[in-house]
């Protein structure tokens, strides 16, 4: 049967694509390793898909009719916002495990928004291109959850999808071989008089719980303090969250983590250790 064989939790700042120089050398150097590190564990995974949850920043959505969680089970491409060296373009999609994971969540109760037909923002495009494309052969399923915008899915909700998520993978016939990636935060404030602040000792926190696999401590942060110390970026960590469900996170390794004034985010990567 198929198996979730490893997770990850990743940045997708789109400022490292519009103003890379905001960067000095060293920094881009840590974050690009960062991801080809991630991209070459994928590869000695010999997976065959990546579920990466995203999240929407308004730009799929609009600010009318914000689903809670949302999987695409069809044609995808993006980014829709493209971006210097981040151009729009398809993505390849395993649609039939997509498919299975909504219909599962369905008979549990999970009522999935689908989208037979999906745009992505670069929460999954960012992920997608510099972690799935170095792998070829290697599918995505791509889901967003409601953490960009409010109102946002729960945390303990974005845990239990998570939870879903890997329970329908184990259940899906064949041998897919699946990472769990969960795009988002840590610290920063988008499009607000804080713009530009990060908080490293937020974000250490966050990874600190991230490594001793303890959701619950994510889970039990009050939204009013996430906003006051890591911005309206830091509600991401929801997808952190469900990938550490998916996954049945007891730990995890931490790759790097890296605050980046010229990129205004706290940059956090890690390994999520199967339970």
């Amino acid at each position: 049967m198929s198996r979730i064989v490893g997770g990850f939790v990743v940045p997708h700042d789109p400022v490292m694509y519009a103003n890379p120089k905001g960067a000095s050398a060293a920094e881009a150097a840590a974050v690009y390793g960062a991801y080809a590190t991630i991209a070459r564990r994928i590869g000695e995974m010999q997976a065959t898909t990546a579920i990466i949850i995203g999240c929407d920043h308004y730009i799929l959505f609009g600010t009318d009719c914000l689903p809670q969680y949302v999987i695409a089970t069809g044609e995808v491409d993006g980014p829709i916002d493209q971006l210097p060296g981040l151009k729009r373009q398809p993505i390849d999609t395993n649609a039939a495990l997509a498919r299975h994971i909504a219909e599962a969540g369905f008979a549990e109760g999970f009522d999935w928004t689908v989208g037979r037909v999906m745009q992505v923002d670069h929460s999954v495009a960012i992920p997608h291109r510099l972690l799935v494309d170095p792998n070829p052969g290697v599918k995505t399923v791509a889901m967003m959850l409601a953490c960009g915008v409010d109102p946002f899915i729960h945390k303990r909700r974005a845990f239990d999808l998570g939870r879903q998520i890997g329970r329908a993978v184990a259940c899906f016939p064949g041998d897919e071989r699946v990472v769990v990636i969960g795009s988002g935060g840590i610290s920063h404030w988008v499009g607000t008089a804080e713009m530009g602040r990060i908080n490293p000792d937020f974000d250490r926190m966050v990874l600190d719980c991230v490594a001793r696999g303890d959701a619950e401590a994510l889970i039990a942060l009050d939204d009013a303090q996430i906003l006051a110390d890591g911005g309206n970026g830091a509600m991401e960590i929801r997808t952190f969250i469900c990938a550490m469900g998916a996954v049945g996170s007891s730990g995890a390794e931490v790759i790097d983590y890296l605050p980046v004034p010229g990129w205004i985010t706290g940059l956090g990567f890690a390994e999520l250790q199967a339970a």
